[in-house]
């Protein structure tokens, strides 16, 4: 329900272009796209809303059609300039633009590609892209392009082989070489030649990775800070060099980027200076986050540096065709202030809107704070039902701090999204507020309670998410003894676990070799994987590590561990149990293996199968603390899960099988699921979610079984809106202290947070308690302090924390499922 004001423009009165900007005239007669034209004329907003969007936004249905849509685009700027020059992102973000580009060309000549060609206003002749000339966008530095992590070998294997570019045309970003060509000769105050400052290889340069740009300013103090010093001098260089061979292109014709979680384009980071150009730099904290599950953990990017194009770069070209795309909620804030706000270092992305044909191409969650266009939606609903009233004033009290009853009409007034919310309804603000205090205080109230004689399957994609998502609500439950319990994880989770932390591992394995515990427990054949006392064998291993836990006893908690992991090890590899040399010599194996990979080198399938098992140990010993144990503690290991750029999609026979036998045997009365909204695409949530949901329609109909609850659950990736919710559950210091404390001590591997979350330097647990207390602060702000710690209820005296938990018939699950499907997947 497309609302547009006559004559094409924006209803509200636009205000004359200040010096900087596009001036509307000019940005018309420049942009002009059929691609984007058509996009904008089949989607329900305009493609900008004056004055308070900076940049036109294209908002595309899910992230395949935003691939699509990308992917058309670029092809109707490659008819019009067959020898430009581009610059495509790489990473996750052109998944489905890849996928496209390659569909499109390869089904070009068919009726089918023709019309879709035809209708969106491409010329017939098919696009030729030999001519085109790549300019990689960024690299980490140093590292080899042979490393399958590199953006070098990304760029090789699916812009310049995928799609067929000329690599002798295109400019790249080898740092395994950037700074060492052209080292001039040198001779020390004897006049001798100074050895020590011929290199041949990036790691006589940088022994341990490390890149210290402080050499830059400051003087040297040993032989190999002066040879650093020269390389950096050298890599300095070669990036002027590389700006200007840019420049002298005419600078980039195309450019597609992503947008990272500080707003960063390219590698500028929040403060870049918008006519930086390319250069050796330093990443902040939240895009070392983002990367690390790319070079295999945040130590691996700590240690080095990147190369990366400026934003100065990306606007040399005015008339560069810049796309940024950006799906999922988790991007609808950086999106939010890159088109809203004005050109600022704060904003990297706001460099952008001096480029007339620069474009933001966003799907409908990452589109969800543009407030123009959720008023705009909102302006076509038939109905504002009662959670839009509470979605709306919730966001109000909490934004001005006030209490939902203490709120104005001048309050009111000063949200657009409010105002039009009230005036729709038809209703006093007075009786809407007390409306949504009550329906909070019921959702509290219901998050107090506790179920009896019920059975719970509570299911998680990694091995940490039911603790971070609702832990409070699982441990208030498995009090009640009439429950029964049964925890799986979908995944095995080997690419959250660290080469580093395996080495550990190992260590304390080579010492309890050499034990005489190991001997009598061999002798008791304890590391058998089969027969009779197999599991209770692999109990213990989890009640000798959270021994060692409660005594502080760090040798018997390492113990626990090792004995679980010499079990996996003969399991896994197939050596003897009882051959204590093989065992030692695989160790010994594992460790020179471990020692010679580089971070995020993807692992033999072995060595894939034995990382998880670690992840599932670790799990084990987290339910173990509450007394829950194998067998209601299983492991799936389903087969989607890769450590692949682009993984498969879940399968029946595959991965939903494994759930629905689960099903038949636990018979649960509650299922919890992860319930995460539209992410970047399918991850790994998104699939766990699909299989699940899949088994849980399939056991319903065998049994027919209607009675089935759904909790649905979020964690640190993503959160609930308070409107979104049936339940709220309080959390007591006691309970987030507990959390801690499970975390830290029972997931070894995830406590350096090798991997952790952007929005804080700290383990995830330490995620879950920010995330717990910022829900807190939100519903008291519409309650008040005083309804929290004068009510009655103790549990809700210490709340000092809320966990938001969506509780739902399974109906309503298939519902929630196929929607989201369908924001995600191709339909």
């Amino acid at each position: 329900m497309k609302r547009k004001s006559e004559g094409g423009s924006e209803s509200l009165c636009e205000p004359p272009a200040k010096h900087g900007d596009a001036h509307p005239a000019r940005l018309e007669q420049q942009t002009t796209s059929c691609v984007e034209a058509q996009l904008v004329a089949e989607s329900p907003f305009e493609e900008q809303y004056r004055p308070e969007e900076k940049i036109r936004t294209v908002v595309v249905e899910n992230f395949p059609s935003l691939g699509k849509a990308a992917a058309f685009r670029f092809l109707e700027w490659v008819q019009e300039n067959p020898n430009g020059v581009c610059s495509l992102p790489t990473g996750k973000t052109p998944e489905y633009f890849i996928k496209w580009v390659q569909h499109i060309l390869g089904e070009w000549e068919s009726s089918t590609m023709q019309d879709e060609i035809s209708k969106l206003g491409l010329r017939v002749r098919k696009p030729v892209l030999e001519g085109l000339t790549f300019v990689q966008i960024d690299e980490f530095y140093p590292i080899s392009p042979s490393q399958h992590n590199s953006f070098h070998h990304y760029v090789m294997e699916y812009y310049i082989k995928g799609f067929g570019l000329d690599a002798k045309k295109a400019l790249l970003m080898d740092c395994s070489k950037i700074g060492l060509q052209d080292l001039d000769a040198s001779y020390g105050v004897t006049g001798e030649p100074e050895d020590h400052l011929k290199v041949d290889r990036m790691e006589d340069v940088w022994p341990d990775g490390h890149v210290d740009l402080s050499l830059r300013s400051r003087e040297p103090t040993s032989r190999l800070e002066r040879l650093q010093q020269r390389v950096l001098r050298q890599v300095d260089q070669w990036c002027a060099e590389y700006e200007m061979k840019i420049r002298e292109l005419g600078g980039i014709g195309f450019f597609m980027g992503g947008i990272g979680p500080d707003g960063h384009i390219a590698f500028n980071c929040e403060g870049c200076d918008h006519f930086s150009t390319t250069r050796l730099d330093q990443l902040n904290y939240a895009s070392q986050a983002a990367a690390a599950g790319d070079l295999g953990g945040i130590e691996a990017v700590r240690r080095r540096k990147v190369i990366t194009i400026g934003l100065g770069t990306m606007t040399y070209n005015p008339k560069c065709v810049a796309l940024i795309c950006a799906a999922g909620e988790a991007k609808a804030e950086v999106v939010r202030n890159a088109v809203q706000e004005k050109a600022h270092v704060k904003f990297p992305a706001t460099a952008l809107h001096k480029l007339p044909r620069a474009c933001f191409f966003v799907t409908a969650g990452a589109a969800k704070l543009l407030i123009r266009r959720q008023v705009a939606l909102l302006e076509s609903l038939e109905v504002i039902d009662e959670p839009l009233i509470e979605r709306v004033l919730v966001a109000l009290s909490s934004r001005l701090r006030k209490r939902l009853l203490d709120l104005t009409k001048d309050d009111v007034s000063s949200c657009p999204l409010a105002a039009c919310a009230v005036a729709r309804s038809g209703q006093p603000l007075a009786k809407l507020t007390e409306a949504v205090k009550a329906s909070l205080v019921a959702k509290i109230e219901r998050g107090c309670g506790v179920r009896e004689n019920t059975k719970f399957l509570h299911t998680e994609p990694h091995h940490d998410d039911i603790m971070l998502g609702y832990l409070p609500s699982v441990l208030r439950h498995t009090r009640v003894v009439s429950n029964h319990h049964h925890f799986v994880c979908g995944t095995s989770g080997f690419n959250s676990v660290s080469n580093r932390h395996m080495l550990l591992l190992l260590q304390r394995v080579e010492k309890f070799l050499k034990s005489p515990t190991f001997d009598r427990l061999q002798a008791e054949k304890y590391f058998e994987m089969k027969g009779d006392a197999h599991l209770d064998f692999r109990r213990r291993d989890v009640w000798k590590f959270l021994d060692g836990i409660a005594a502080s006893d760090d040798e018997l908690r390492d113990e626990g561990a090792a004995r679980r992991f010499i079990a996996n090890l003969c399991d896994i590899f197939g050596d003897a149990p009882d051959d204590s040399k093989a065992i030692l010599a695989r160790v010994l194996s594992l460790k020179g293996y471990f020692s010679n990979r580089y971070a995020g080198q993807k692992d033999e399938k072995a060595v894939q199968t034995m990382k998880g098992s670690c992840r599932e140990f670790e799990a084990e010993c987290v339910w173990g603390y509450i007394g829950w144990q194998i067998p209601n503690v299983s492991h799936l290991r389903l087969g989607f899960y890769t450590s692949d750029i682009f993984a498969p999609e879940p399968t029946q026979s595959r991965d939903v099988m494994p759930i629905l036998k689960l099903l038949r045997q636990v018979k649960p009365d509650v299922v919890s699921v992860a319930l995460d909204p539209e992410a970047s695409g399918p991850d790994t949530h998104y699939k766990v979610l699909q299989a699940a949901t899949a088994a849980i329609q399939q056991y319903a109909e065998e049994e027919k079984r209607e009675d089935i609850t759904i909790w649905g659950y979020r964690n640190v990736w993503f959160r609930f809106e308070p409107h979104e919710v049936s339940t709220i559950i309080p959390v007591s210091l006691q309970t987030i202290s507990t959390l801690n404390h499970m975390f830290l001590n029972s997931f070894e591997s995830q406590k350096d947070a090798e991997f952790p979350a952007y929005e804080i330097q700290g383990p995830f647990c330490a995620m879950s308690q920010k995330v717990q207390v910022q829900q807190y602060d939100m519903i008291e702000a519409c309650l008040g302090y005083e309804w929290f710690h004068k009510h009655p209820s103790p549990l809700i005296r210490a709340a000092r924390g809320l966990v938001f938990l969506k509780e739902m018939p399974l109906q309503q699950l298939l519902a929630e499922s196929r929607a989201l499907r369908k924001q995600t997947e191709q339909s």
